[in-house]
């Protein structure tokens, strides 16, 4: 998800980024069942798919993990990350997006691409995060508003079983000028690159995941 742009991100966009006022976007499935289908979205405050390489890279990254994963993508925005896992073989997807119109649009999408492995929630992160959720995760996608603090709120929320399985693994991306802030200790970092303004990395959930 390119972060071009100096000026901040609105909360919730993320997989998603300003393209101009009003109208849609538009986002291309890059791989899998659904690979060169086009989707809509609407473009509210400026949104935008996350690039095609970035998106390409984090995939072969995931290579095999990705079929029959469950999946959790925060700040879902266009749905790239969330949509995409679920062509390439992922057995459910969690998307989350406190934007009505966003959320709206992911049902729909979903509804379109005849599929029932996807699930909506249009609610804050932060409150989500707050509550239990059961069964845990295997892969997380994580892409928060820039500039805005969202990793130091984020991280030990996710610290903990009920969200992540032992062996599973979280996708983070953030301004290239940010220092990652500490992750949680059962997190170990597999892969890392940064493109233009964004840094992105993948982290290996250890068996210690909610151990402490």
């Amino acid at each position: 998800m390119a972060k071009r742009k100096p000026a901040p991100r609105k909360p919730g966009f993320g997989a998603a980024q300003s393209t101009g006022q009003g109208g849609n976007g538009e986002l291309r499935i890059i791989g899998g069942d659904w690979r060169s289908r086009k989707l809509r979205f609407p473009d509210v405050g400026g949104v935008r798919p996350s690039p095609a390489r970035i998106r390409e890279t984090l995939f072969n990254w995931l290579n095999y993990h990705v079929a029959g994963s469950d999946c959790l993508d925060l700040f879902a925005g266009s749905g790239a990350l969330g949509l995409e896992a679920l062509s390439r073989g992922a057995s459910q997807t969690t998307l989350v997006d406190h934007t009505p119109a966003l959320a709206k649009a992911l049902r729909d999408n979903l509804r379109l691409l005849d599929s029932d492995k996807g699930a909506v929630i249009c609610q804050d992160v932060e409150q989500f995060l707050s509550h239990r959720q059961q069964p845990p995760f295997d892969i997380v996608f994580m892409d928060p508003p820039f500039r805005q603090g969202w990793l130091d709120k984020l991280f030990p929320l996710l610290d903990s079983e009920q969200w992540l399985k032992p062996g599973g693994w979280v996708y983070v991306e953030h301004e290239s000028e940010l220092r990652t802030p500490p992750t949680p200790k059962s997190w170990e970092l597999h892969r890392q690159k940064i493109a233009g303004q964004v840094n992105y990395s993948l982290y290996r959930v250890t068996a210690e995941a909610g151990s402490e």
